[in-house]
């Protein structure tokens, strides 16, 4: 393989990876964050219990997609310095506000709520939670803009063959990001959905008389550890639903908006919908070299077929999360009947699929370009060994497999193991407790209870 093959395959693996961990953050996020809400506002245990479980999976996700993220970095400076060099000035203020969201706000506050549970009152701690959200989606925000400007590049001016940024407010209103943002929006809350349905599911698919009690009407007639169960994860999987319904159907609205804009920006990328024959084809090809210069300005067959497999699971996304799930739910029937439950946990791979296909489409279809209509792949390249870029893509693909493969196998542990045995926020008196005099709004501890720790 040659130096520029080499360098997309390794851009490929460590982008690919890295965007599994960040669209099970973005939609873990709001999940928790609504689910703590919920407890500050009911008081209910359930919520707490649900706040910390699912916390505890976001927390591991995070921290491991935090690792491939620097990995996916570190290669892209490595590999791609010709895209700095290019548009470092169309990049810098962005991608610093991205840095300064991800690694500092984002973290920070989530330190704080990790480790606060019992240091703030309830109403501090759920803003925290809130706030690691919001940091969440404003990286999300800047890394969008950037590739939005990729995709189409807007608001700059090339000086001695290297961009300059003339008009901020065109980055950050391109009506291409303003489409790509609530559609990987979507794809977060779909992923998410599915896997709290597939992770409840899996606990009454093993537990007999959990998957009985689903079918009971008087909670009342079971264990409490049993009804506690039973109300945790039906509580989860109605979240679930909830969940990929929304975002199911925000992923295929904004799918099928999209393509109008690809139609003008990228013709040629938008071919496989349009209904054109082989002369048209050809003669908007003629016309992009025309105003681009030499190259094939047609999506590639995986480029194409990736977004055929995107279309096609976003049809069954809609009607399983729309139609047929949130029926289901009527009298427990999803918790009830093993054959659903098993074809239910064949679902959480699917949104992933259909996530790395969009992204296969959506970077793939702009070539011949990094940058469409300015920087070629090929000039974008740095000028690095054939041999050294194979050592370091095998390296990064060992890294980011191993991390990936820790990330699952936590994650997986933790759902084994129960939400009874969740760490995060564990304590030895009762959650439900009162600490001190007005504690549920952070009030500090009474002057005779010394061993009660303080909230702020």
């Amino acid at each position: 393989m040659e130096a520029l093959e080499l360098a997309r395959l390794q851009f490929a693996v460590t982008a690919g990876f890295h965007f599994f961990f960040v669209v099970l953050t973005l939609g873990l996020a709001p999940a928790v964050a609504i689910m703590e809400t919920r407890y500050v506002i009911s008081g209910k245990k359930v919520f707490r219990d649900m706040t910390r479980f699912w916390g505890q999976i976001y927390v591991i996700n995070y921290a491991l997609g935090i690792l491939t993220g620097l990995i996916m970095e570190f290669q892209f400076g490595f590999a791609w310095s010709g895209v700095s060099k290019f548009v470092g000035n169309v990049f810098g203020a962005p991608l610093a506000m991205e840095t300064l969201v991800a690694f500092f706000l984002e973290s920070t506050f989530l330190a704080m709520w990790i480790f606060g549970w019992h240091v703030f009152g309830r109403k501090t701690h759920c803003l925290l939670i809130w706030l690691v959200t919001a940091t969440a989606y404003m990286s999300a925000f800047w890394i969008m803009v950037a590739n939005s400007f990729m995709q189409d590049p807007q608001g700059y001016e090339v000086r001695d063959g290297v961009g300059h940024l003339t008009d901020f407010n065109a980055l950050i209103t391109h009506e291409g990001l303003w489409y790509a943002l609530p559609h990987i929006v979507g794809a977060a809350g779909l992923v998410t959905g599915f896997l709290m349905i597939a992770f409840s599911a899996y606990a009454f698919l093993r537990d007999r008389e959990l998957r009985r009690s689903a079918g009971l009407r008087r909670r009342a007639a079971m264990p409490d550890d049993v009804r506690e169960d039973r109300t945790f994860h039906l509580s989860s999987m109605r979240m679930g639903v909830l969940f990929a319904a929304l975002g199911s159907g925000l992923n295929f609205h904004y799918s099928h908006v999209k393509l109008y804009y690809l139609e003008e920006v990228q013709p040629l990328k938008y071919g496989q919908w349009a209904d054109r024959g082989p002369e048209d084809l050809a003669f908007t090809q003629e016309q992009m070299v025309e105003l681009y210069g030499p190259g094939d300005y047609e999506a590639s067959s995986l480029a194409s077929g990736a977004a055929v497999l995107m279309e096609e699971l976003g049809m069954l996304f809609l009607l399983v999360a729309v139609f047929v799930l949130p029926f289901l739910l009527l009298f427990n029937l999803l918790a009830r009947w093993r054959p659903l439950l098993v074809l239910t946990l064949l679902l959480p791979p699917l949104p992933f699929v259909a996530t790395m296909s969009g992204w296969i489409y959506r970077e793939m279809g702009r070539q011949p370009y990094v940058v469409y209509g300015e920087l070629t792949t090929a000039d974008a390249v740095s000028p690095v060994s054939t041999s050294l870029l194979a050592v370091s893509l095998t390296a990064f693909t060992v890294l980011v497999l191993t991390l990936t493969v820790i990330n699952w196998s936590l994650i997986l542990r933790t759902v084994r193991r129960g939400w009874r045995s969740v760490r995060l926020g564990a304590e030895t008196q009762d959650p439900d407790a009162e600490v001190g005099p007005g504690s549920g709004s952070g009030a500090d501890p009474g002057p005779d209870d010394l061993s009660t720790p303080v909230r702020l």
